[in-house]
């Protein structure tokens, strides 16, 4: 018997042989999460953001939000108990701010 050698070529071989792609290049897949809600989150919390939270019954709910994971948010109130809240019911958040918006100041009357 003889010694057999086992041939494997090289990769710089084997692109060589591919077929080559048209000038065109294929559209990049967009990105699965873009991060904007996390960022939201945690500027808020850094700033302690008094939130309001409606759920999907209507229930209005105000604090700041401590913490959040994938599928909850904890929201520390002044005058009630903290709670934790299951993103799947909340209808909405903005900031409390927006509740009342901030009156403007009068300019004087257009002619």
């Amino acid at each position: 018997m003889s010694d057999r050698k086992l041939i494997r070529p090289s990769m710089n071989e084997m692109v060589e042989r591919l077929p080559a792609r048209s000038a065109g290049r294929r559209k990049q897949v967009p990105a699965e999460q873009t991060n904007a809600e996390s960022f939201y989150y945690l500027k808020q919390m850094q700033n302690r953001t008094t939130m309001v939270i409606v759920l999907l019954d209507g229930t209005e709910l105000s604090g700041w939000i401590e913490w959040y994971d994938k599928t909850c948010i904890k929201l520390n109130r002044n005058d009630a108990p903290n709670l934790l809240l299951f993103k799947h019911s909340v209808k909405f958040i903005f900031k409390e701010e927006e509740l009342n918006p901030r009156r403007r100041r009068r300019s004087a009357p257009r002619k």
